[in-house]
């Protein structure tokens, strides 16, 4: 979390209000997104199980039930009795079991192949994770920020109708003319729209931060905390490095790679010998000389599997597993170069908040002093009205200047983490 980038991060969900811990974790758990990718993760998990099957004897029991009419009967002599080489009723039970004892690494590649796959899974659930929780807490800020220029704007307002009330007694005292006080109400009329626009932003914000939550019938979500600017040294350096290695899209990216690794060594091996034993152990009738006879039986078996020609099937899938490992790279290295540019990106964004944040705070000073000064000249009739309406208005920019400096700030610090990799939630 920013430590003290804003009052409202400390704390946590609120039966009245939501902070910005609060905001992001609500918004984690009530987003469908997560629990499809972790679904997608379980069925990679199980695959990877599937595939440990393989290591395993597999063992299969069998039981079957024949009628064989008619069957060979011989006589040797014309008056001996005829006696029959198969019964009419064969029954048969038996349990077979079945080892692969070499496959040259088949196996083996195969389960690496799949928990490759699952640890993809997991790395986009990290990501969608981490894109909601940056969302939840851009949106959290924009509706403080919101609230704070409304503030700001309501400050002018209130300035603006002080004003109007003195130039309204200078007009009764017949010092000021009726257009000084129509001058006046037409800049409280504008900074009055300005006041509705903002009012609409924070409805639009709002709703925003109720579809994160998927609370639809939220009409205001109870958000709480103010804005504040607390700057922060920034090493280029170690942020480029912490993010070589705790970006998410970087790890996702070589996973991609081993991936395609895994891929083609299962691909390799999927055209090597296979050496298994087989047993089956059971019971059946039909040895002669009683047919009927229920007997014991048991079969042995060793095979050797050896491919031959394959109509150059692997020769050619070996062809596209290694175009796309060079491909895997190639997305490996542009990742790479794309963080570095976030990091640089958030880092000059910061630099640029930084300095106009002070030209802000230069300028609100700068302001109130020329309003003061606007004041006391119109009091003497030495100034005009509208070099006051000037001044009010220079000071509410200023103002909202300096608020739009806090808030790129601080948005830039989580730019600034995003690109490191940092977690917020």
């Amino acid at each position: 979390m920013l430590a003290g980038s804003a009052q409202a991060q400390q704390g946590s969900v609120l039966s009245d209000s939501l902070t910005l811990d609060g905001t992001i974790r609500s918004v984690l758990d009530a987003n469908p997104a997560i629990t499809s990718l972790e679904e997608e993760v379980n069925a990679a998990t199980s695959r990877v199980q599937q595939t440990r099957g393989g290591f395993l004897p597999q063992v299969t029991g069998t039981a079957t039930y024949t009628r064989i009419d008619p069957v060979v009967k011989l006589q040797l002599a014309p008056d001996a009795p005829a006696f029959q080489l198969a019964p009419n009723n064969n029954y048969d039970a038996h349990i077979t079991l079945q080892y692969g004892l070499l496959d040259f690494g088949k196996k083996e590649a195969s389960y690496n192949l799949a928990e490759s796959r699952r640890l993809t899974a997991q790395d986009q659930i990290a990501v969608t994770r981490r894109d909601l929780a940056y969302a939840a807490a851009q949106a959290y800020y924009n509706i403080l920020f919101v609230r704070e220029s409304i503030k700001v704007q309501d400050q002018q307002i209130a300035s603006l109708r002080q004003h109007e009330r003195e130039m309204e007694k200078r007009v009764e005292g017949g010092v000021s003319t009726k257009f000084d006080v129509t001058t006046t109400q037409v800049r409280i009329t504008q900074a009055e729209n300005v006041k509705i626009d903002l009012q609409n932003q924070l409805r639009n914000q709002q709703v925003q931060l109720a579809r994160l939550l998927h609370k639809p019938e939220y009409l205001e979500v109870p958000v709480r905390g103010t804005l504040a600017y607390q700057p922060q040294a920034v090493d280029v350096e170690a942020a480029l490095a912490r993010a070589t290695e705790t970006r998410p899209e970087i790890k996702m990216a070589r996973d991609a790679e081993n991936t395609a690794a895994m891929n083609l060594k299962f691909i390799e091996r999927s055209n090597k010998p296979v050496l298994g034993v087989g047993a089956q152990l059971g019971g059946k009738n039909g040895y002669l000389p009683n047919l009927e006879q229920f007997r014991p039986n048991s079969v042995g078996v060793v095979q050797l599997s050896v491919p031959i020609y394959d109509g150059n099937k692997n020769k050619n899938q070996r062809v596209e597993a290694q175009a796309n490992i060079r491909g895997a790279q190639a997305r490996t290295q542009d990742a790479q170069e794309q963080v570095r540019a976030d990091v640089r990106q958030a880092a000059n964004n910061l630099q640029s908040s930084t300095a106009r944040y002070n030209n802000a705070v230069v300028q609100i000073n700068q302001a109130s002093d020329a309003l003061t000064r606007a004041k006391a000249r119109y009091r003497y009739d030495v100034g005009t009205n509208l070099d006051v309406l000037d001044a009010e208005t220079s000071l509410a920019q200023a103002r909202l200047a300096r608020l739009q400096a806090i808030y790129n700030y601080t948005q830039g610090q989580y730019q600034l983490k995003r690109a490191t990799g940092e977690q917020i939630w």
